[in-house]
């Protein structure tokens, strides 16, 4: 499927932009992405990425979440569907990512954006399974 950076839905538009950005490693232009009390949960509930399963609250988190696994890592992303309805937006996508330690973990998922009206990411909902292959990116997490 082919991302739009321009798409004309705010979610959708926000939802394109922020994996371009993480795979540009542009954390500055991806933070500025998320209104000030938005919430990310990647994945949804309790992980080792997030022992609470309530998310990375508010820019300050978000930085920290970015710093913990973006930062580290390479992204890659191939969206096979999007979309848009309303404030929200779905998206099913692949992501690939690879790890401090050099492996590639693919991960199949999907992801659901908030906007408010300015267009700014009150939530990203992020729902993989960490069960499925994640030795990998827990050594290199532990390490």
């Amino acid at each position: 499927m082919k991302i739009d950076l321009n798409s004309p839905h705010p979610a959708q538009r926000a939802s394109f932009l922020s994996p371009t950005l993480v795979k540009q490693k542009n954390k500055e232009g991806w933070l500025a992405l998320f209104a000030d009390d938005a919430v990310v949960q990647d994945p949804v509930g309790v992980s080792p990425l997030d022992p609470t399963g309530l998310g990375h609250k508010g820019k300050e988190g978000i930085s920290k979440f970015w710093d913990m696994i973006i930062g580290p890592s390479s992204f890659d992303f191939e969206m096979q569907a999007s979309y848009p309805c309303g404030d929200e937006c779905a998206n099913v996508w692949v992501g690939r990512s690879q790890l401090p330690d050099g492996s590639i973990e693919e991960t199949p998922m999907v992801t659901i954006y908030k906007v408010n009206s300015a267009g700014k990411i009150l939530s990203l909902r992020a729902f993989w399974t960490w069960q499925d292959g994640r030795a990998d990116l827990e050594k290199a997490l532990s390490g």
